[in-house]
């Protein structure tokens, strides 16, 4: 499955020609930082953003530090119109990976996508080609987006595979249903959670899409066998 780039950037021919150099990538457009935001708030897998940093309603900066909110270790590639140091040291300072300069150089451009993307992949990240490399792409989508909704159909058209055929072949690769692990990376998330913040169980319930508190604890009671508040207050006991 080939790298998920982001580009945002509110001139539209500008975005064209830039689309044109990505064809090894699978590419998403937003005009503003406002749709930026609204898409990486949703289960995806985009792998990189290309951010302009002078756009209206809200500067490329500004929207940099935002993504860091939602995606801390998000690739960002900044673009800047402007030959200051002013931008680039903001970029910087927002953790962006890199920048380039407009007008953009082909080569630097793709040659600065690719360091950046080969410095942020896990190691033995899985390239597109075969099953078990796809199931490992499921894997990674899903702890990806361990805070949002993600259902088997979403990550089966990710992949490109259908519904009945995924949740065969993810249970015989995995060794468990779709549904069991998705669980499992929330219940994970949620101990580091409880271990790590001031969220009371409520909350962090609330956090991982559970309107009904009772449906929380039960669910990380079966896989931790005790409550949210016991491990908590375990945790407390060892530090």
């Amino acid at each position: 499955m080939a790298y998920q780039i982001l580009v945002v950037d509110d001139d539209a021919d500008f975005r064209e020609e830039l689309c044109s150099c990505l064809e090894d990538y699978k590419v998403i457009e937003a005009s503003n930082g406002h749709e930026a935001i609204a898409i990486l708030k949703k289960a995806n897998a985009i792998d990189l953003v290309i951010l302009d940093a002078v756009m209206p309603l809200i500067s490329g900066t500004e929207v940099l530090r935002e993504i860091r909110k939602i995606k801390p270790a998000m690739a960002i590639i900044i673009l800047t119109g402007q030959s200051t140091k002013d931008i680039a040291i903001d970029a910087l300072k927002g953790r962006a990976d890199d920048y380039i300069e407009k007008p953009v150089k082909i080569e630097r451009f793709l040659e600065t996508i690719r360091s950046t993307l080969a410095a942020k992949a896990p190691k033995n990240s899985p390239n597109a080609g075969g099953i078990h490399a796809k199931i490992e792409q499921a894997k990674q989508f899903i702890e990806r987006n361990y805070d949002k909704k993600v259902s088997l159909e979403d990550v089966a058209g990710q992949l490109a595979l259908s519904p009945k055929y995924f949740s065969r072949v993810f249970k015989e690769i995995s060794g468990e249903g779709f549904n069991e692990y998705r669980l499992s990376i929330k219940i994970k998330q949620a101990c580091e959670m409880l271990k790590k913040s001031d969220y009371t169980v409520s909350e962090i319930a609330t956090k991982f899409g559970y309107q009904n508190l009772e449906s929380f604890i039960r669910i990380f009671e079966k896989f931790m066998k005790t409550t949210p508040t016991q491990y908590r207050h375990k945790n407390q006991k060892k530090k």
